[in-house]
C-alpha cells in the first residue's frame, strides 16, 4: 500500500475530437511545387499555417495596397544594398509601387559608392587594425562636401545626394536608389544618426549642414506618413534600430495632428528576429487597428521572392 494518495481519472470527461477547435488541418497542408511553376503556384503550394498563412495573406494585402493606389512606405538598412538588391527595389519605383523610400546614413555611403564607383563594403577588421577603417577619401568627400554646398537651400539630405549623381551622370545611376528616386519622383528621407558612419570621422563634415538636411527629411518623412490609411503598407527591411525608432516619432506626430494614420498593415523583413522592428514596427502601430508581420529569412532569398510575387 502506497503512503502517498493519487487521483483517479474514472470519471474525467471526455468529448470527439469532431468537436474540438482544432488548429491544423488537412486542408491547409503544403504541396509540392514543379520546378517548372510560377512564382504564383509556388505561393499557393506554401502551408497554410503559421508563417506560410502570414506570407500569403501579406502579399495579398500588399498587392490590393497597389491596386487601390494605397501609401506603401519602404525603410530600410544598408545591407540590402550589399545584397545586391536595389534594381528590385528600383523595379518597384519605376512600377509605381512605392510611395517612400526611408534610409539609414549607411545607405548613402554604399549607394553613393555603387554609383560612382561600382564597390562597396570595406574589411572592417582589417581597416580598424591600422586605423584606416572608413577613411577613404572619395565617399566622404562626395557626401559631406554636396550636403555643405546645399546648406542654403531647403531640399533634404536623400535629395540633395541624389540629385547630384544625377547630375554627374554617375557611371552606375542606374543602380543608385537615390538617384532612381529622383528620376521616379519617389520621396526620398535619410535619417541618420550622428557618429555611427565612416563620413563623420573626416575634417570636411559639416555638422550645421548634416544636422540641416537630416531634419529636413524627418520632416519629409512625417509628410508621407500622413498619407497613411486603412490598407496601407509600411515596410522595414533590415533596419533592427534606426527606422523602427524614428517611424515611431514620426507617426506620433501625425497622430497627434490628427491625420488619421490608422488601419494599415506593416511587414517586418530581417534575418533574425530584433526587438525594436517587433514593437515598433509589427506591434504599437498596428495595436488598435491593422496588422504586422514579421518574416525571418535572409534578404537575398526574401526580398526577390516578394518582389517577384508583387512586381509580376
Amino acid at each position: 500500500m502506497s503512503r502517498f494518495n493519487r487521483l483517479t481519472f474514472n470519471d474525467v470527461k471526455t468529448y470527439s475530437i469532431k468537436e474540438r477547435e482544432n488548429k491544423v488541418n488537412i486542408a491547409d497542408f503544403g504541396i509540392s511545387s514543379k520546378k517548372s511553376d510560377s512564382l504564383e503556384a509556388f505561393l499557393q503550394s506554401l502551408p497554410d499555417i503559421l508563417v506560410g498563412h502570414d506570407f500569403r495573406e501579406f502579399v495579398q494585402r500588399f498587392r490590393k495596397a497597389i491596386s487601390e493606389k494605397n501609401t506603401i512606405i519602404l525603410m530600410m538598412g544598408a545591407h540590402v544594398i550589399k545584397c545586391g538588391l536595389s534594381p528590385l527595389i528600383i523595379e518597384m519605383f519605376r512600377k509605381g509601387f512605392i510611395s517612400h523610400l526611408a534610409i539609414n546614413g549607411a545607405c548613402v555611403i554604399h549607394d553613393v559608392e555603387i554609383a560612382n564607383w561600382g564597390i562597396t563594403s570595406e574589411d572592417v577588421a582589417s581597416g580598424l587594425q591600422d586605423g584606416s577603417f572608413g577613411m577613404v577619401k572619395e565617399t566622404a568627400a562626395y557626401i559631406n562636401d554636396t550636403l555643405k554646398e546645399n546648406k542654403a537651400n531647403s531640399k533634404g539630405y536623400g535629395e540633395v545626394i541624389g540629385a547630384k549623381l544625377v547630375e554627374d551622370k554617375s557611371p552606375n545611376l542606374n543602380l543608385s536608389l537615390l538617384g532612381a528616386s529622383i528620376l521616379n519622383n519617389v520621396p526620398v528621407s535619410v535619417h541618420p544618426a550622428f557618429g555611427t558612419e565612416i563620413i563623420h570621422q573626416h575634417p570636411n563634415i559639416d555638422g550645421e549642414a548634416f544636422g540641416q538636411k537630416s531634419l529636413i527629411d524627418f520632416e519629409i518623412f512625417t509628410h508621407s506618413l500622413s498619407k497613411l490609411r486603412k490598407g496601407s503598407i509600411v515596410l522595414n527591411i533590415g533596419s533592427a534600430v534606426i527606422l523602427p525608432e524614428v517611424f515611431l516619432k514620426a507617426l506620433t506626430v501625425v497622430r497627434n495632428l490628427k491625420y488619421p494614420a490608422f488601419g494599415f498593415y506593416t511587414a517586418v523583413f530581417d534575418m533574425i528576429r530584433h526587438y525594436r522592428p517587433t514593437e515598433n514596427v509589427q506591434n504599437r502601430p498596428t495595436l488598435s487597428e491593422g496588422k504586422g508581420y514579421y518574416f525571418v529569412g535572409h534578404h537575398e532569398i526574401m526580398i526577390p521572392l516578394l518582389v517577384g510575387l508583387i512586381v509580376d
